[in-house]
């Protein structure tokens, strides 16, 4: 959420950013609202002020015999003002929340204006394979592989949905245990979240209310609000919600492992057949709780993290920096780590490092307290996958296959893997 503060004094700046990520914004009304709330709490505070004045005076002069009547007519008058004013205070301070909780971000200065179509490569790694036999795509190959069951997974959850089994099952593990090992190895404590959630959690992340329709919530039979997690970043940002920490103890450095549920179609297109996109998925998931001035650099060490991972498989992939109408609505800044699907003949999301400055922080009230001053500020977050695996065992299956139709297991997963080397077609 952002501080109308900062809209108060910089309207004009604030909205020439946010139109950078839309269609347009106009604060007239925020800004009437906010001087209607600011007038009526000052005229509260002195009305009470009033009140409590000569309401203390009154047992005086009623013991020296003075008609106290008029005297009451007018602080029940007083008290009558107070009661509409604080009414429409409330209902101010409700309009005013909800245009607030509707604001996007602000997009960082060196953040692209526009869609997609402007992201911006940063770098990349490695060559595309350019094998000399007929390649085959992911599909074909987990199939023939017996990595992957797609049928009964349709039989069993419907499309969208997929069955990892044999050495398919034992990949997936081996992807996950790689990535555990690497992020306790780099210090960041290991977290299993709820898979649950309630819709402060969802609030906090700035998934609800807006983006509410994007994941499955529960039917619980009451007014509760409870949904399945559709990334453990929404779980990781309620770590610290509702608490105050000691600068000291800053950065914080988690990561988390839990399937992502989410409820966009199984494929939007032919070409996003098998696991490229689906309603269930596996993730690692790594998040920073930091101070403002430590943040940017916090962001690059998640994408460094990310792309060390994707450069241990040996995986040919790309650094892109996201233009603002691509970049989640919490987030001021994202960078996509996407990997090469030869079959696809483009690259694909497989990690996300995006810094949200102060604005879950905002929505959470999670804060530190500054040594320096003593005053509490609110903290900064940050995450990024590390990885997703549903598009890296279809990566690595088209990068690393053999014109015989197996794949060489990347040198990283080997042990994982029983000391396995190669994949073989089952017949």
């Amino acid at each position: 959420m952002l501080d109308i503060n900062l809209i108060r004094q910089t309207p004009e700046r604030v909205a020439r950013a946010l139109k950078k990520r839309m269609d347009d914004i106009d604060f007239t009304d925020l800004l009437a609202w906010d001087a209607k709330r600011r007038a009526h709490i000052a005229e509260v505070g002195q009305l009470r002020e009033k009140r409590n004045r000569v309401s203390a005076r009154i047992p005086a002069r009623k013991k020296a015999g003075e008609d106290i009547a008029p005297v009451q007519r007018e602080m029940r008058a007083v008290s009558a003002r107070i009661k509409t004013l604080e009414t429409e205070l409330a209902e101010t301070e409700r309009r005013i929340r909800a245009f607030l909780e509707g604001l996007p971000n602000i997009p960082a200065d060196d953040v692209p204006p526009g869609g997609k179509e402007n992201n911006r490569v940063i770098r990349t790694w490695g060559e595309k394979p350019a094998p000399d036999f007929h390649a085959k795509d992911h599909v074909d190959l987990v199939t023939d592989l017996r990595l992957i069951d797609y049928e009964r997974g349709v039989k069993m959850g419907g499309t969208g949905f997929w069955l990892y089994i044999g050495d398919g099952a034992r990949l997936e593990w081996a992807l996950l245990n790689f990535f555990i090992d690497s992020h306790i190895n780099d210090g960041y404590e290991f977290v299993l979240p709820p898979h649950i959630l309630n819709e402060a959690c969802g609030f906090a992340a700035g998934q609800f209310p807006k983006f509410a329709d994007d994941v499955f919530h529960l039917k619980t039979g009451g007014d509760k609000v409870q949904f399945l997690l559709p990334t453990s970043e929404t779980a990781l940002i309620n770590f610290y919600r509702d608490e105050i920490l000691l600068e000291a103890d800053l950065p914080k450095k988690f990561f988390a492992y839990t399937p992502c549920y989410r409820r966009e179609a199984g494929s939007y297109r032919t070409q996003e057949r098998g696991m490229i996109r689906g309603h269930q998925f596996n993730k690692i998931e790594m998040f920073q709780f930091t101070r403002p001035e430590n943040a940017e650099d916090a962001l690059e060490e998640l994408i460094g993290k990310a792309e060390k991972l994707v450069q241990a498989l040996g995986l040919h992939h790309r650094v892109s920096m996201l233009a603002a109408r691509d970049v989640s609505a919490s987030m001021v800044k994202t960078y996509d780590i996407e990997i090469w699907i030869p079959s696809m003949g483009e690259y694909k999301e497989v990690s996300s490092a995006s810094n949200a400055g102060d604005y879950q922080a905002r929505r959470g009230r999670i804060r530190f307290k500054r040594t320096e001053t003593g005053k509490n500020e609110f903290v900064h977050t940050l995450n990024a996958s590390g990885l997703a695996t549903s598009r890296i065992i279809p990566a690595i299956v088209e990068q690393c296959q053999n014109s015989d139709g197996s794949v060489t297991i990347p040198q990283v997963l080997r042990p994982y893997m029983g000391g396995k080397e190669v994949l073989e077609p089952v017949n």
